[in-house]
This record gives C-alpha cells, structure tokens and sequence, in this order.
C-alpha cells in the first residue's frame, strides 16, 4: 500500500450482487405533501391500478370516519356534491360520506439508470435496479365530477321544454376533407396536449391486488429482492481501477452536450448565438427578423465584429430591398419541405415569395389580391409572406416594413448594384414562370431620361418665364370659378414651375406602366384644353360616386384610370399634388380640415381629406352637417351624428341616417371616420 492510504485502512469487504428478479417491476413511491412519519403503511387501501407503458399508478386509500379530526358535515357535503340525491353503481361514494381518497402518481425522473434499491445481509449487499419512482399526490377527481353533475342539472332544467322540438329539427352536416399533412404539421400534432392525452387514454388500466407490508405475500416478494442462485452464477468479479469504477458511477455528463441546441429557435439567447460563427450568426439573425436594415444587424453582433465580413455573410442569406436586407426563400423554406398551410412544395413557395420581395424592389406598396391572383397560391401562405415583410395599410394594401435606407445604398455603391444584377436574373425567372411580357416588369415611378443636359440656371430660368406667362391667366380663372358660386367654368391649361411634390406618373398603376403620351404641351394640336377638361370630368365623376377621398387615394383612382385607357389614348401630362388638388376645388369640392391626433403617423396625402360639397340634390345640405361635425373631431360617435342631423331637420328617418354614413363615412370599432382616415 502506498503510505498516503495508511491513515484510511480497508476495514471490511463486502461482497455486492446484482438481483434481477423484480428488476422490470420495482417501483419506489414517494409521499411528498406527508411527513415520513405518518406513514400510508396501516391505512386500508381500497383498490390499485396501473398502465406500465406510461408507469402511472392510482390507489384509493379510506378515511377513517371516525376520527375525531374528520369533519361530518363537510364529509356529507362533498358526496352530495359528486353523487346527487340518488343512488346508483357509479356513485363516487357509496357511503353518503366522503369516506375514501384516490392518490395519482407522476414520474420524479423518466431516467432511472442510475438508481436501484438495495438490502444488506449477513455480510451480502443485494442490489436491484429501479423500473421507476413515482410520486403519489392527493387527486381531486371528485370536484370535477361535481362540476359536471351541475352543468349536466342545468342542462337538462333548460333543455325540457325544447326538447321535442330539438329532436324534430334536421341539421345540415358539413363534410370537409383533411389536408395533406406536412412533417411540420405532424410534429406538432403528436407534441399537442390533446394528443398525448388521447394516447394516454388508449393504454388499458391493469387492476392489481394490495397487499400490506405485514402480509406474507409481501414477505415472500421481498425474498426476490436478493440475489437467486441462477442469478450468482453469471456475477463476475470487478476487475477496474479505482478510476475507472469512479467513472462508471459518475459518467461524465455528454447527453448534455448532445441536446443543447446548436443555435437558437424561436427566441434568440444573445450570449448563446455569439457562440456561433459568424456566418450561422448572421442566418439565425435574419432567419427570425426577416427583414433587417444592416446598421440593426451590426448592432446584434458582438462588438469588434468586421463589418466587410458581416457583408459578405449576410449577402449568402438575403437580398437588398429597399436599402434593407430580406432574407432569402430558399433559407425559409429549405429544399423537400413543404407549406404548413397548404401542403404547397418549397420550390413553389420560393418562387412566391420572390415574386413578392421582387415587387417591393419597384414600389412601396402592393395589393393582397393583385398578388395572389398572379402567383396563384393559397392566401394563407401570400399572407405569411406579405406579413415577413410588410404591415397592412387601410386603403393602401401592404406597405414596406421599413423605410428606404438609400444611406447604406450610397455607401455601398457596388453591393447596390450586385444587388440590383441579381434582381435583373430573378425577373428573368419570374417572367417565365409567371408569363408576363418586358412591360409587366417596369418600376413605377421610373426616371425617364433626361435629353439634353441643362444646368440649373438655365432651368430655373425658364421655370420663371413660364411661372410669370401663366400666372395671371390661372389666377383668373379661379377668380371666376369662386365669384360665380357654382357656375363652371372651364380653367385653362398651365404649365407650372418643376414641382418638388410627389406626382402622378402618365399610364402607370401600382409600378407597371401603361399608356404612354407626349410631353404637356398646350401648343400641340388643336384642342389645348383636352387635358385640363378630362381631368375635371374624371374628378367631378370620381367624386359623384365615393362623395369623401383624401389626396392619396384619389391618386391611387387617378392611377388606375390612366393604367386602363388604351395605348395612345392618354392625354394626362404627368400632374403634380398642387394641380390635382386646384382641379378638386374647382369640381364642387371643399377640403375638410379634419383635427388628427398629434401621434398620428399617418402622411400628408392621408391627411387632406376632400369631399363633395354640391350636387344639387336635397343631400346635399345633410352631408354638409355632417362635414361640419368632422371638422371637430376625427371620429364620431352614430348617436352623435343622429343627434345633430335631427337637431338641423327634425325627424331623421335612420334609412337616412345609415344611407349618408354609407355614403360618406366607414365604421371601426364602435366610432364612424370619414373614409380614408382610420389611422392604423
């Protein structure tokens, strides 16, 4: 022996068997809300039940009654509760009393491995390995059943008097077909509450006989827990190092290593990703953020992290848009996956969303159903893709998450435009896929080129002399238009200084142009009025028929109607917000200065509201009162407007009443807004 064990002398050896006879069925139960010194061993146990596969136990244990501790009264209560007044076979308590109480066990480990109940005798310690330990807690089964007694007693005091009549009725009955189910689909189905509940319920109960700890079938089970003589015969001496036995009772713990996910899922643990290599850092980011512009991303990284690199990871699992970085389809939806939805393939589903985040790249918003109509998938999957990167606008579709970065595009010239070369080669894609022809594909608002340089006195020049030459022929035309109160009167048309404002372009909705026509110019043919005189018809007819419009959906109209017109057939120049709100005021409509809320975000255009102010008609003066109340407040409440409206008229019918808020007015959450003002 070495000399530092002499003060640890070996005193005795003691043999150690391995049992195996109750090693499948050996259980150890807790008691963990009883003292360890009022044991259940003297109490008398009703019944027991088991399920193996699942290891969960049930016992019903009685209650002694007699006792001086036991309350009667509540005893009596709690069984008229469960059981009712009548008596039958499938009374809880057959006793009229609460005179019995079930326990249910739960697993304390699912992994037992490592433990095993033991017995010492003469000099021998007999080991036997653990099928499970289960916890037996008090079941309160019976205040379920009561609850159900009671709801049954209700039902059945309402239902008496229809039942006749209910039994008579013939009821429809909906067949639906399931959907193929995806992998997703699946797995989330058998991780569902529900689900294992039913697969619980299908194992059988297996009812057993108890037998107490004085009895002598338990001592002639206890005699198993020592090892057989069939058993000895296969021990074998241990032959290992003190190490190595060390490390068979306390392996390291690997398993741990093993299921520790290797990134974040569904919320990200920041000290956890930056673990990660850079590359898989940058793809959980966008993975879950979807769309992110790349000062966001580098404040996600660890600090010190080189920005060129970051570059060069993110443009492997997104696409710029926008100025913003778009994760790529092919990263959402990975090679032979498939909708959760719909059960659509992910090489169909890429092509979709492509087709999306391309459309993004041309405007800031586009139409929901203009969308689906193309690409001609299930709505719940063009919704999931609208949703990763858009929000919903009232009256405008699906806006842009994010604003513009045009910072990081001026930075970044040369990803911008790699950027935009991988754009040209997926419309390429696209335009085969989707069969559109060269003029499906062009951006709205698309600058035109530009002829002749000309430097910026000379432009400003010339904006003065034409400014100067047409003013007082505008001037008084608006002059007469106000002084003859509802006579019309043609305006001219003019030419106004370069407007900074945003404009309607000529022929082109929602990006794709349309109709095509020669510059604004009055000196082209004979009928230099054409222009003026059409936009004053579209106006007045535009408004005949949805009476209130603000600035930004009169433009959306004026963009549809110029993007139907036949090629060659528009004589619209492209029209600045100054013209098109001047040709408004001069159609028998007025702006209504509606009072928004300070925290609005909504923009300009959103906020001129114009309506209808004559028509001719009797409605006239009605929706006038309306208009009126709208100047003090956003939203109103109906009593309101049927208050004021009967205050002006006397009695006003509510026919008239629901015609004028159909007319002029959208409801939202108990209150009525003029169209096109509810702030989202």
């Amino acid at each position: 022996m070495a000399s530092g064990d002499d003060d640890d002398p070996i005193i005795e050896e003691i043999d150690v068997y391995l049992a195996k006879s109750l090693a499948d069925k050996l259980y150890l139960f807790q008691y963990p809300v009883r003292p360890s010194t009022m044991t259940y061993d003297d109490v008398n146990h009703l019944t027991a039940k088991i399920k193996p596969k699942q290891q969960r136990v049930e016992l019903e244990m009685a209650i002694n009654a007699m006792s001086p501790n036991y309350c009667r009264s509540k005893g009596e209560q709690i069984a008229l509760n469960v059981d009712g007044t009548t008596y039958d076979e499938t009374n809880t308590y057959s006793g009229k009393m609460m005179d019995k109480q079930s326990f249910t066990s739960i697993q304390a480990t699912t992994n037992t491995s490592r433990y095993a109940a033991a017995v010492f005798r003469k000099g021998e310690l007999h080991v036997t390995p653990l099928t499970g330990i289960l916890q037996m807690r008090p079941s309160f089964s019976y205040l379920d059943k009561a609850d159900t007694k009671t709801r049954e007693r209700e039902a059945a005091n309402e239902g008496d008097s229809s039942q006749d009549e209910a039994e008579e009725d013939v009821k429809a009955i909906t067949v639906r077909f399931a959907r193929p189910e995806s992998e997703q689909a699946r797995q989330r189905r058998i991780q569902s509450y529900d689900f294992l509940q039913r697969k619980q319920a299908e194992e059988p109960w297996v009812h057993l006989h108890y037998h107490g700890v004085k009895d002598g079938r338990s001592d002639h089970e206890r005699q198993y827990l020592f090892c057989q003589s069939g058993d000895s015969s296969e021990n074998s001496e241990l032959v290992k190092t003190p190490k190595e036995y060390l490390a068979m009772l306390m392996p390291p713990l690997a398993e741990e290593k093993v299921v520790k996910p290797v990134g974040p899922s569904n919320v990200l643990s920041m000290a956890q990703l930056r673990t990660l290599p850079l590359g898989e850092q940058v793809k959980t980011l966008m993975k879950n953020v979807k769309v992110m512009p790349f000062a966001n991303l580098m404040g996600l990284l660890a600090s010190g992290t080189d920005s060129t690199a970051a570059l060069r990871c993110i443009q492997q699992v997104a696409l710029l848009v926008q100025g913003n970085w778009v994760v790529k389809s092919d990263v959402l939806y990975p090679k032979n996956t498939c909708s959760p939805h719909s059960g659509v393939p992910a090489e169909v589903l890429c092509r979709g969303r492509d087709f999306v985040m391309w459309r993004f790249t041309l405007e800031r918003s586009v139409m929901r159903k203009e969308i689906t109509s193309i690409i001609k998938l299930p709505p719940e999957d063009v919704k999931e893709f609208l949703e990763h990167v858009a929000v919903p606008r009232v009256n405008r579709g699906w806006e842009f998450l994010l604003p513009t970065d045009a910072e990081f595009v001026k930075k970044h010239p040369d990803i911008g435009h790699r950027q935009h070369m991988l754009w040209l080669g997926i419309q390429s894609k696209l335009e085969k896929v989707f069969n559109f022809s060269k003029d499906d594909f062009k951006p709205k608002n698309s600058p035109q080129p530009e002829p002749v340089h000309v430097s910026g006195e000379q432009r400003l020049k010339v904006a003065h002399e034409r400014a100067q030459g047409n003013q007082t022929s505008l001037q008084k035309d608006l002059d007469a238009r106000r002084a003859g109160d509802g006579v019309h009167v043609k305006q001219e048309p003019v030419d106004e200084p370069m407007d900074t404002s945003s404009s309607v372009p000529n022929g082109s909705v929602n990006g794709y142009p349309g109709a095509t026509s020669p510059a604004f110019d009055h000196t082209n043919g004979d009928d230099g009025n054409a222009p003026a005189q059409e936009l004053q018809d579209f106006v007045i007819k535009t408004f005949r028929k949805h009476f209130v419009l603000t600035l930004s959906e009169f433009k959306r109209l004026l963009s549809l109607h110029l993007a139907s017109m036949p090629v060659g057939r528009s004589v619209f120049p492209s029209i600045s917000d100054h013209m098109l709100q001047d040709a408004i005021l001069l159609c028998q409509c007025k702006q209504i200065m509606v009072p928004f809320p300070a925290q609005t975000t909504a923009a300009a255009d959103e906020k001129k509201v114009f309506a209808l102010w004559e028509t001719g008609d009797e409605s006239d003066k009605h929706r006038r009162v309306l208009y009126e109340l709208y100047k003090k407040n956003y939203r109103i409440r109906r009593n309101v407007i049927q208050l004021k409206l009967t205050q002006e008229f006397g009695d006003f019918p509510k026919a008239d009443v629901d015609r004028l808020l159909h007319e002029c007015c959208i409801s939202h959450a108990g209150m009525w807004y003029l169209k096109g003002t509810i702030q989202s």
